[in-house]
């Protein structure tokens, strides 16, 4: 592998989204805006291009890749599949920001988000473990839309999704090196970049821009393309769990939402205060605190998926049921937090 070609994924990708997000803000930000109110705390309306960005980083840092090396012919035909499915995601975001606050109806997303995920499958982007057609593509389409749906509820507080998703690259670049879908180490890195460069605008005080449906549906979808683009069992069958390991922290934040929305009789699929990040908020942790720590769990969480790519099927058994009594009791501290009231 070419460590220039990696770098070149990272640096075009990071330079088209610091270059272009500025440009954004000033001619396109009057018409993607996010006002404050009900769950939004921010004082005054902030323009939502950081989806814009990071989709223009990414998907130029892919086309110079495709361009600029000379890989045998079909080393790099997912990278299609990605491309035109997180299209169709970025401009069902965009569509979606655009119809704020009430957004589009939930069939409308799903059908496109199954558009989508067909995208992936035609170019071969499927769960690979199970060789039936008829339930790897179920599964593929419950994986790619659950991972979408869930960083889009993550994205709830400044870099929040930003960096659950830039340690999520960077875990899948470190296990995908030796894999031959050489295509993810390229994308995972140019997402890398694209969420670098937007990073600081994210927690900008004076130029502060916010990832948008646009942004957080994509960051979602790619993630869970990617996850299903590398090899996980060289070493170990069992190492096929890997992803729900580096997706651990969207997942369970995602799982925990909906349980507590249920718990306390409201639609698991309305909006509400219920987030775990939000409650830690409300118990006196910083913005900066809470990400911090969820930063830390999920870098855990990568190293140990790392881990179940190279353990004994025991090893990985005794991994899983340490992280169940983990979440459990976490989760049972956080319900007992509360929430003040519904919004």
């Amino acid at each position: 592998m070419n460590v220039f070609v990696l770098f070149l994924a990272f640096a075009v990708a990071w330079i088209v989204t610091r270059l272009s997000l500025p440009l954004l803000a000033r001619y396109a930000g009057k018409y993607f805006l996010d006002a404050p109110g009900g769950l939004k705390h921010h004082i005054s309306a902030v323009p939502v291009v950081g989806g814009c960005g990071i989709f223009a980083g990414m998907t130029v840092a892919l086309i110079c890749i495709r361009l600029t090396t000379n890989f045998p012919t079909g080393t790099l035909h997912s990278l299609r599949g990605i491309i035109w499915g997180g299209l169709v995601i970025f401009l069902m975001g965009l569509l979606d920001d655009l119809h704020k606050p009430d957004g589009l109806p939930v069939w409308s997303k799903l059908l496109l988000q199954a558009v989508a995920t067909a995208c992936l499958i035609y170019y071969g982007i499927v769960i690979r473990f199970i060789a039936i057609p008829w339930i790897s593509f179920p599964l593929t389409f419950l994986w790619v839309v659950g991972l979408t749906n869930a960083f889009n509820l993550l994205d709830i507080l400044d870099g929040l999704c930003t960096t659950q998703a830039m340690v999520c690259t960077l875990g899948l670049a470190i296990i995908a090196l030796p894999s031959e879908f050489i295509y993810v180490n390229f994308a995972a890195l140019a997402l890398l970049g694209a969420g670098v460069a937007f990073l600081p605008f994210n927690f900008s005080a004076s130029h502060k821009l916010f990832l948008g449906d646009s942004g957080s549906n994509l960051l979602g979808f790619l993630i869970a393309a990617l996850c299903l683009g590398t090899g996980y069992s060289h070493s170990s069958n069992w190492g096929v769990l890997a992803p729900l390991l580096i997706a651990a922290v969207p997942l369970a934040d995602i799982t925990f939402v909906s349980c507590a929305r249920i718990l306390n009789g409201k639609n698991p699929l309305k909006g509400s205060d219920d987030h775990a990040a939000l409650r830690l908020k409300r118990a006196g942790w910083s913005v900066h605190g809470v990400v911090y720590v969820f930063t830390v769990v999920a870098v855990g969480c990568n190293g140990l998926g790392l881990a179940v790519t190279r353990c004994t099927p025991v090893q990985v058994q005794l991994i899983f049921a340490g992280l169940l009594v983990a979440v459990v009791t976490v989760s049972y501290i956080l319900l007992r937090l509360g929430v003040p009231h519904a919004r």
